[in-house]
């Protein structure tokens, strides 16, 4: 097989466009997964103890990590509002490449102003993370709607694979550039103990705004035909975006998969952004070794995703999701009884194994799956609709499993409220059917 071959003959746009994966990949890892999340729970909000909040007359103490749970959750709340609207208008001015930008370059702004946090500077952190994160979540649902402007349908799998592949290779690739920075920063010439924590929250934002420029320059929008009216785009966007609620009806098996990847996706989500603050309070890491074991879970990824990739385009979509599907509910499983064999630490390094090597390819699977699903002219307002899943997703998951450490004060009684969604969303995922879905959007 070969690797850049495509129908289009077009492999320096696809690489161009997967450069933007290889690019905001550095905030879902260092931002999201591995550096801040961390030091935002333990550091900045208090960590175990957490910090005292006022309900109805009594004191509630809210750990570090619920702290951080509820910020990523309200930033997902506002993806969820403003995703269908800003897709649905990027499909009537036909203009995505515009908002990814415009999204990047907010992303990337507020990315770097978390260096300016510090201890017991929460308003400060969870303000300038919420804006970082939602446009991060914004700005994916244009690029991943230009999946259907530079592929064939018979290699988006692939594509969407590659993509997902250089996102982990980006994303591990600036983890050991905050490696570095942390444990040997007189290779970049700094006197040992002169870089902190904070200071590599810059190195992502800048990260982020290089790499992107390759699609920002090569990648073309395929442009309907439409006639050329002054439209209020704002009010398009909400019109469209009621066509869409009151049409989408006809799109069975769409919908019937956007309900799975609600539940599915939730425990991704969550699992994703807990696990290093899971690796630090249950297993003891600290941020150097934090910053090694998702290095780990990095180099799977990459290798995962590729190959899910051509898995995608052998045996379809539904297949492959459903077999990642059952491999997360192993990992969550194994993660509640997590020393049952003796060893911690070497139990949890297996489990980021496993965790990479599904993690890509069941995101990549589930973006190829809806893009087979979705119709050319729609791809954006679709695509919007994809966000929303997603990232209510992204709210109630670590909302919900945040609210259960609140009250129980043990990271792992979330656990198998995490095994729930992944087997609720793999049973709904088992009814799609994939021909009838894939003929509907032709």
């Amino acid at each position: 097989m070969n690797l850049f071959k495509f129908k289009r003959n077009n492999p320096g746009e696809i690489l161009a466009w997967s450069s933007y994966d290889f690019a905001n990949s550095a905030f879902a890892t260092s931002i999201l997964a591995v550096i801040f999340n961390h030091y935002f729970a333990e550091t900045v909000a208090g960590g175990p103890v957490g910090i005292p909040f006022q309900l109805l007359g009594f004191t509630i103490q809210i750990p570090g990590a619920s702290v951080f749970q509820y910020s990523a959750a309200l930033s997902m709340a506002v993806v969820i509002i403003a995703a269908p609207i800003l897709g649905a208008i990027s499909d009537h001015s036909q203009n995505k490449k515009s908002f990814l930008i415009f999204f990047c370059i907010l992303g990337t702004l507020f990315a770097g102003l978390l260096f300016f946090v510090r201890e017991g500077d929460i308003v400060n952190g969870a303000l300038f993370f919420i804006i970082a994160n939602f446009s991060f979540a914004a700005g994916n649902v244009f690029y991943n709607s230009l999946l259907l402007d530079i592929s064939h349908p018979d290699d988006m799998g692939k594509i969407s694979g590659i993509g997902w592949g250089l996102g982990y290779l980006g994303g591990g690739l600036c983890l050991v550039l905050n490696l570095i920075m942390l444990q040997n920063p007189a290779l970049l010439g700094f006197s040992p103990g002169e870089v902190k924590v904070y200071h590599t929250f810059p190195t992502v934002g800048l990260w982020w705004l290089v790499f992107a420029i390759p699609l920002f320059i090569w990648v073309k929008e395929r442009k309907i035909p439409v006639p050329i009216v002054k439209i209020n785009f704002l009010r398009a966007g909400f019109q469209r975006l009621s066509t869409t609620f009151r049409n989408i009806h006809r799109y069975k098996q769409l919908l019937r998969f956007l309900l799975a990847y609600l539940f599915f996706n939730e425990g991704i989500e969550t699992t994703i952004i807990t696990a290093s603050i899971f690796g630090a309070e249950i297993i003891g890491l600290d941020s150097v070794q934090l910053i090694i074991f998702f290095l780990i879970v990095q180099a799977s990824a990459f290798i995962g995703s590729v190959l899910f990739g051509y898995i995608v385009d052998a045996v379809g979509n539904k297949k492959a999701l459903l077999f990642s599907i059952a491999v997360w509910s192993f990992i969550i499983l194994w993660a509640r009884f997590i020393g049952c064999f003796g060893d911690q630490l070497q139990e949890f390094y297996i489990l980021g194994v496993l965790t990479g090597s599904v993690m890509g390819g069941s995101q990549s699977a589930a973006r190829s799956l809806l893009a087979s699903f979705t119709p050319q002219d729609s791809s954006g307002e679709f695509f919007g609709f994809f966000a929303v899943c997603g990232k209510f997703a992204a709210m109630l998951g670590p909302a919900i499993y945040g609210t259960v450490v609140v009250f129980t004060g043990n990271l792992r009684s979330g656990i198998l409220v995490l095994l729930g969604l992944f087997l609720l969303g793999g049973v709904i995922l088992y009814f799609v059917d994939e021909k009838e879905g894939i003929e509907a959007a032709a």
